[in-house]
């Protein structure tokens, strides 16, 4: 097996309920945070996913709910997904044909970067580098498929 993981349609592939921990370090402060909480991906009137992710988030000792929700839609090649957020803005795109999609994403003066990886049918992760005049941020999420 290689380093990655093909998925021919990464809208077959995420549906369900995934466990997630992600870590987040500022690299200007040394503050690092923590997220655990679960992933859903629940099937869309007219096709898609709406990716809803609840938890709890670490910061500086302070434990808070979190949650975000996001929009997966079939893209424009087959087994591709464009990602919105919840307001419908686009967010990136994400191809997984290869087990790996590097996406960008300009937010005001800050740049997110975001590396897909999926190791097998049941792992995959991200990597967000944030950068920008007021955000210099690593966020690392390990999705593990709940059974």
């Amino acid at each position: 097996m290689g380093e990655f993981w093909p998925v021919p349609d990464v809208l077959a592939y995420l549906a369900g309920t995934w466990r997630a921990e992600r870590s987040v370090r500022d690299l200007a402060s040394g503050d690092e945070g923590r997220f655990t909480g679960t992933t859903a991906f629940a099937s869309l009137d007219g096709g898609g996913l709406l990716h809803t992710e609840t938890g709890t988030f670490v910061w500086r000792g302070v434990a808070r709910p979190a949650e975000r929700t996001l929009r997966f839609l079939p893209g424009q090649a087959p087994g591709t997904a464009d990602v919105s957020f919840a307001d419908g803005r686009p967010f990136h795109g994400l191809d997984l044909s290869s087990g790996r999609h590097i996406a960008d994403h300009p937010c005001a003066a800050d740049l997110y970067r975001g590396e897909f990886t999926v190791r097998d049918a049941d792992h995959w992760r991200t990597v967000w580098r944030v950068r920008g005049p007021a955000k210099d941020l690593v966020l690392t999420t390990d999705y593990t498929r709940a059974h």
